[in-house]
């Protein structure tokens, strides 16, 4: 449903090259993974924003605005890897989790402290929230991200796409200029660090995948 609801305001992008192509790539790397039966459905959507997203059960969306940094089909597959990874992982309901977790511990603090005066409440209320966002919440999302990048780039190799595209990619995107710490997301040079430790895997499965010449 919330597919569908992002499809009905956003414009489906006309470059049928393109679309050919996510289609390509998403039934790949989707024929490998973990759920190949899921509905898969990869749509390409013509906005400027430098982003893509999945959704539990299949739905993925890649943004137009992205594509410059991907530049070609071994960069789109590093895309399409970290976003089924999110999928297959299930990532988007234990956020939801997180997040009602953290919504009823503001609860429970609002009815421990209903005796206390508003500006104690507010305080307290307050410092739990920060403490949340940074100590649970953004750190968690990075750890999510990470692992997204991890098993994203083993999916891509083993559907037969060179995994040194995926470090090539980050190498391209745009990086953020504040601390990782205050975002949800690794810094560009951690995932790069990272995807390179990961790489003599990466190609082993690479290596050894029957979709390596297609």
């Amino acid at each position: 449903e919330s597919y569908a609801e992002v499809l009905k305001d956003a414009p489906v992008s006309g470059d049928r090259k393109t679309s050919d192509m996510l289609q390509r790539v998403g039934s790949r790397i989707a024929a490998i993974s973990e759920h190949p039966d899921w509905e898969w459905e990869f749509t390409l959507i013509d906005s400027d924003q430098v982003n893509a997203f999945a959704l539990p059960g299949g739905k993925v969306a890649v943004y137009t605005g992205i594509l410059p940094y991907t530049r070609d089909e071994g960069g789109l597959a590093a895309v399409i890897g970290h976003e089924i990874a999110h999928a297959i992982a299930r990532h988007g309901g234990q956020r939801l989790t997180q997040y009602t977790l953290v919504s009823g511990g503001q609860s429970v603090i609002s009815a421990a402290l209903g005796g206390q005066s508003d500006a104690v409440q507010q305080i307290a209320g307050q410092g739990f929230g920060v403490i949340s966002q940074f100590g649970v919440l953004m750190p968690y999302g990075r750890q999510q991200e990470s692992e997204a990048d991890h098993i994203g780039m083993l999916y891509m190799a083993r559907a037969g796409y060179d995994p040194r595209a995926a470090i090539g990619l980050w190498e391209r995107m745009p990086s953020s200029d504040s601390m990782e710490w205050l975002s949800t997301h690794p810094k560009n040079q951690t995932r790069i660090e990272q995807l390179k430790e990961l790489l003599p895997k990466a190609q082993d499965e690479y290596q050894r995948s029957p979709y390596r010449n297609q």
